[in-house]
């Protein structure tokens, strides 16, 4: 008997949001192996992560709609940067319409995670409680070398979305990210 397996797909900008989704989506209860994950991320030294995933966003969404419409995920992470939300989700809807491709719809599985500035505020917030401004110029520090640092905060996360009780001071960005999860849970009923 061949069991059900949920294809994920992750696209990012490099190892510490790749790291911050693959614990996120674990903790939520994907079962994730090299056979059923693939992940995208910017190469080094090759120019910005934001332009590479912007730039790519539109050949996986196809790719997602062509193969694994029913039974897998993209996941998606961009940083806005000093952008709003907003216009990164737009800067990805228009890159689908110059593809000549449909917008996302509600039932694809098809989940963009946009932190406000940097993955570095999410996760400052997630390890520290603290409040931050997504809007002022600070940028929190990286953790090369170090990227699981995020795995404690990333499970408090998972747990506080799971349970539609994420505190009330966490950053809007953070906060939509939890009501994007909401595309991917019905693929928990296929493991």
């Amino acid at each position: 008997m061949t069991q059900n397996r949920v294809q994920i797909v992750i696209l990012c900008e490099d190892l510490q949001q790749q790291v911050f989704a693959y614990h996120f989506l674990k903790k939520r209860g994907f079962n994730i192996n090299p056979k059923n994950l693939t992940i995208r991320t910017s190469p080094k030294g090759k120019g910005a992560g934001e332009q590479f995933v912007r730039k790519r966003y539109a050949a996986e969404v196809k790719e997602y709609r062509r193969k694994n419409y029913r039974s897998g995920m993209l996941v998606v992470l961009i940083d806005a940067d000093t952008e709003t939300v907003k216009a990164t989700l737009e800067d990805l809807d228009n890159a689908l319409i110059e593809n000549s491709q449909e917008l996302r719809k509600p039932d694809e599985k098809i989940a963009i995670f946009v932190p406000k500035r940097n993955i570095e505020t999410w996760i400052h917030y997630l390890r520290t409680g603290e409040v931050v401004e997504e809007e002022a110029e600070k940028s929190y520090p990286k953790f090369l070398k170090n990227e699981a640092i995020c795995k404690p905060g990333v499970e408090h996360l998972a747990n506080q979305c799971s349970q539609g009780s994420l505190d009330e001071n966490a950053p809007p960005s953070l906060q939509a990210a939890c009501g994007e999860l909401q595309r991917l849970l019905p693929l928990l009923n296929n493991l």
